[in-house]
């Protein structure tokens, strides 16, 4: 057992093997420890995210030591029947690997009986054990740009089936119409942990019904009275997104935690307005945003310092400041200039807006395509006219950094780990003495980099996917890394060589295209040493 750093509040326990891990999970999730926020489990990994203020790394992993991991989980009741046409672009390629008739194949695939790990990669994909072994192969040697949605795929181990078009390099045998993910079920995802598997071949058996005991989300759009408070977009060049502080807890059907990428951002903005901090606001990317509002309200605008100017009812028009409280008025049509700094703007009103939240969080996800619908020109938005949970209007918000701008060289903190060690000294100093160009790919996922030396790996070596966090540094076969933000997969599959540090994220949220990134490693890459057990 190792644990390894990924964060000032995160750890990654290594362990033997898949029982070990799902052995470990089942422990602290029926004998829980205080302080503990949330655990990840992958094919030899549990990330484990815990509150600072409740307990540290090192007594997390001296806890963690002593647990007895020879106990197996039971097997669960749930059986979920699966049809497949076994079509798959890579179905022959298999056979060829395996040494196997692709006749053999699928009646070995169908023979079998699976049992889901755990949950990643996105929404709904379960990672599915339990196969012949005879059916193990590796993932294709160059990934697909896109993997249709409902594609029964194989690597290593695991079999499983992609829930949404994506990217992927696993081996794609077979497609199903069956819906793996789908928000009008609760919960949305078909499989979850611990439920068994079956997949028949759609040849020879006529598509049963799976019987779930899910029961049908039934959406119910707030009732908007025409004499309600309303924000009509006019503008939005980049459509806005609703943010929130994130879901959390939703790692069981891989679903990661969203959010506001500045957060710091996000509540200056509510608390400008007196709303409660974590309300939703819009997330504006770059500016040019404009809206018209229906009646009397205030707004503030946090993060990138966006011009700010307003057109009243009689055609006049005012400037206005960020981090301020601003007095609208019927009719009064607010437009957003081009930020000179940063990427993303925070738009609250006082009361917020009416806005359902999916899967506890008003967030929207952008890799996972869960949370509200992106906010285009023509949409109107409501406003709680509820003023019961507010407060006063602040009036000494400010920035809490300066924004950086396309031509500067922005410097974050990293904390090395968790598979430093992949990498060779070469690699390693690479990451931290050369300007990282941050290139026109990037988005809400990531930050795509772009260096003169790559980051050179020890070997060519395969890493069973893992839990990732909101900050790594993902290092693909190019050594060009990325930088994960809020809606990174909760799983991945390259080593991570550092984190940034969680106090640099907002910061990290804000840089623009073509800015640059230094990589300056606050600490040095070593496995956390568990507390003993007088020290706890």
């Amino acid at each position: 057992m190792r644990f390894l750093p990924v964060s000032l509040t995160t750890m990654l326990v290594e362990l033997a093997d898949l029982d070990e891990t799902l052995a470990l999970f089942a422990s602290l999730k029926a004998d829980p420890l205080e302080g503990i926020e949330d655990m990840v489990p992958a094919a030899r990994t549990l990330m484990i995210r815990l509150r600072p203020e409740k307990l540290t790394l090192e007594k997390l992993a001296g806890e963690i030591a002593t647990r007895d991991l020879s106990m197996r989980a039971a097997p669960s009741d749930k059986l979920v029947e699966i049809p497949v046409c076994y079509d798959g672009e890579d179905l022959a390629d298999v056979a060829g690997l395996t040494g196997l008739s692709i006749e053999d194949v699928i009646r070995r695939h169908t023979h079998s009986e699976f049992t889901v790990a755990f949950c990643g990669f996105a929404p709904g994909f379960g990672y599915l054990t339990g196969g012949d072994p005879a059916l193990q192969v590796p993932r294709r040697p160059s990934p697909r740009t896109r993997i249709p949605a409902g594609s029964v795929a194989l690597a290593g181990a695991f079999s499983g089936v992609y829930p949404q078009a994506s990217p992927g390099g696993w081996q794609i045998i077979g497609t199903t119409p069956q819906k793996m993910w789908d928000l009008s079920r609760d919960p949305p995802a078909l499989l979850q942990p611990g439920y068994r598997v079956h997949f028949f071949d759609l040849k020879k058996k006529a598509v049963s019904t799976t019987k779930t005991t899910t029961k049908t989300l039934v959406a119910h759009p707030p009732v908007v009275a025409s004499d309600s408070l309303e924000l009509k977009v006019r503008a939005a060049p980049i459509p806005a997104l609703f943010q929130d502080f994130g879901r959390f807890g939703k790692t069981g059907q891989g679903v990661s935690s969203s959010g506001a990428l500045d957060q710091g951002a996000l509540k200056a903005a509510n608390r400008v307005v007196g709303n409660p901090a974590g309300m939703p606001c819009l997330e504006i990317t770059l500016g040019g945003f404009s809206f018209e509002v229906s009646g009397r309200t205030v707004m503030a605008l946090s993060g990138a310092l966006c011009p700010i100017s307003i057109r009243d009812a009689a055609d006049r028009t005012i400037s206005a400041e960020t981090y301020q409280p601003i007095s609208l008025e019927p009719g009064d049509v607010v437009t957003l200039g081009h930020a000179p700094k940063g990427m993303r703007s925070y738009l609250a009103v006082r009361g917020g807006f009416v806005v359902r939240p999916i899967l506890g969080s008003a967030s929207t996800d952008t890799l996972a395509i869960v949370g509200p619908d992106p906010v285009a020109a023509g949409a109107v938005l409501a406003i709680n006219s509820d003023s019961s949970a507010l407060t006063s209007v602040s009036l000494h918000e400010a920035p809490a950094f300066d924004h950086p701008a396309a031509d500067e060289t922005i410097t974050l903190d990293v904390i090395m780990g968790p598979r430093s060690d992949w990498f060779t000294e070469a690699g390693i100093a690479a990451l931290s003495g050369q300007l990282w160009q941050v290139t026109p790919q990037s988005n809400r996922v990531g930050i795509r980099l772009s260096g003169d030396v790559p980051l050179e790996r020890k070997d060519k070596a395969e890493l069973p996917s893992e839990g990732t966090a909101t900050g790594a540094i993902q290092v693909p076969h190019s050594g060009q890394p990325v930088l994960f933000l809020a809606d990174h997969p909760l799983t991945g599959g390259y080593p991570v060589i550092g984190t940034v540090a969680e106090y640099h994220l907002d910061l990290a949220g804000q840089i623009p295209v073509d800015a640059k990134i230094r990589f300056r490693p606050v600490t040095t890459f070593a496995d956390i040493q568990p507390a003993k057990a007088r020290d706890r």
